[in-house]
């Protein structure tokens, strides 16, 4: 027996409060070691290795295949490559398989080979949902979760999409280890990210997710497989974010934007304001997630704290982030928020770690501290220094053009862009430091 870290694979002979490879602490458990029974010990053939020049590798490109979900396509960088091997992680319940299942039916119905390995659901079950989804039943199901007697089965079938729901559930006979521990995910990985990628079939897991909100097991199942798609989102709005956080084949923090309906989860095309409510507090700012553009609103409450150290709350923003912007807001520009609550919000269940939110953030701090509105269809753009000084961002063009085709009618900007060669019909305000922006807005 040994203890395995359950965020990062670390192996110790104790127990360990704290894991010292990856630092997260109560990770370690129990398990028993992955070793080999002795009757399925089998001699390696072994292989000539062959060393290629790369100039000598010839290949035939190969098309992307389309799901007709064009928010799910979007994510992946244009659709899914043939032979990709991606994870999807997401809390219980907040539509992983029904988005996959959407997928299976789809393509299909396309004519493709589709096989849906669940060891957590009954062929009935999943019969269920396909019908309420209102999808074709061509596709194929199996129950086992021996992974090794179903990829012996699928060498047979030779399907083009394989769907595992979930990682955690199945196990390798030949390993004295559990499913789900960390030994079990490592090696079931390996084996599938071979049949993937020998085969040429599209592999797709499902794996579950921790406390922390990483997928569960050790690091090394995301460094296994192309691509990383995490499914977040509120279960009350009904409103889902798709996010790319590892891409081989597109750009990376891409984002879909789904809303579960009763025949699955539907691109939010037709829902473009999902990020902007029109509030007379809220500050509007512009991020690129991938290569989209989106723009979002972020609103502040500043309230009299009655304790001893006041609140600094943020839901969608960096706290850290949030105590630098109040102290330079102290320090610099004499605002005093010594004795009062911080709360901070942005819209839509987002995730900002882009800087240029830091002027937006800023502004909405001092209309509520002022208790003065914001001007409406104004839009901010700025990383905030230390001193106070607006910093430059990426893309402030591609930016400023989406607030234009969005309705926006003034911008703050900062001074060190060149906008010469740009023509835009937003009153543009080029700002050197915070304090000119405060002071056109609140003089």
């Amino acid at each position: 027996m040994a203890y395995f870290c359950q965020e990062c694979g670390y192996k110790s002979l104790k127990w360990l409060g704290r894991c010292p490879e990856c630092g997260s602490w109560n990770t370690l458990v129990e398990e028993k070691e992955s070793l080999i029974k002795s009757k399925n010990k089998l001699k390696q053939e072994t292989k000539e290795i062959k060393i290629l020049k790369l100039s000598d590798i010839r290949y035939e490109e190969k098309p992307r295949i389309l799901t007709g979900i064009s928010e799910f396509d979007l994510v992946l960088g244009g659709g899914i490559v043939p032979g990709s091997f991606i994870l999807i992680g997401g809390d219980p319940g907040i539509g992983k398989s029904t988005l996959l299942t959407q997928v299976a039916g789809i393509l299909a119905e396309k004519g493709l080979k589709v096989v849906y390995l669940s060891a957590e659901e009954s062929a009935e079950q999943v019969k269920l949902r396909v019908e309420r989804l209102g999808l074709g039943a061509k596709v194929f199901f199996v129950g086992d979760n021996n992974l090794s007697a179903v990829i012996e089965e699928l060498k047979t079938l030779k399907p083009d999409l394989l769907i595992v729901d979930s990682i955690q559930t199945v196990f390798l006979p030949e390993l004295e280890s559990p499913p789900g521990g960390v030994s079990q995910i490592r090696e079931c990985a390996n084996v599938l990210m071979r049949f993937a990628k020998e085969q040429g079939v599209i592999t797709i897991v499902v794996g579950h997710i921790t406390k922390g909100g990483i997928i569960a097991g050790p690091k090394v199942l995301e460094h296994l497989v192309d691509v990383v798609l995490y499914l977040e989102g509120e279960k009350e709005t009904g409103f889902r974010l798709l996010r790319a956080v590892k891409n081989r084949f597109g750009p990376v923090n891409e984002i879909g934007v789904f809303l579960m309906t009763s025949k699955g989860l539907a691109p939010h095309a037709q829902y473009e304001d999902l990020f902007l409510s029109g509030e007379e507090n809220a500050a509007i700012f512009c991020v690129i997630e991938g290569t989209r553009p989106l723009l979002v609103e972020v609103q502040s409450l500043v309230a009299k704290s009655f304790l001893a150290v006041p609140r600094r709350t943020a839901v969608g923003f960096d706290p850290i982030r949030l105590s630098l912007l109040v102290a330079i807001l102290e320090k610099k520009f004499h605002f005093n928020f010594t004795n009062q609550d911080i709360y901070v919000k942005v819209s839509g269940g987002l995730k900002i770690t882009d800087p240029s939110a830091d002027m937006a953030v800023a502004v909405s701090l001092v209309s509520s501290l002022l208790e003065k509105p914001l001007p409406p269809k104004t839009l901010f753009i700025g990383e905030v220094g230390l001193s106070g000084e607006i910093r430059p961002v990426r893309d402030i063009v591609l930016r400023l053009k989406e607030a234009e085709k969005k309705g926006i009618k003034k911008a703050f900007v900062p001074e060190r862009i060149d906008l010469s060669n740009h023509s835009l019909s937003l009153e543009i305000f080029p700002c050197k430091r915070l304090i000119e922006v405060c002071e056109k807005l609140f003089r």
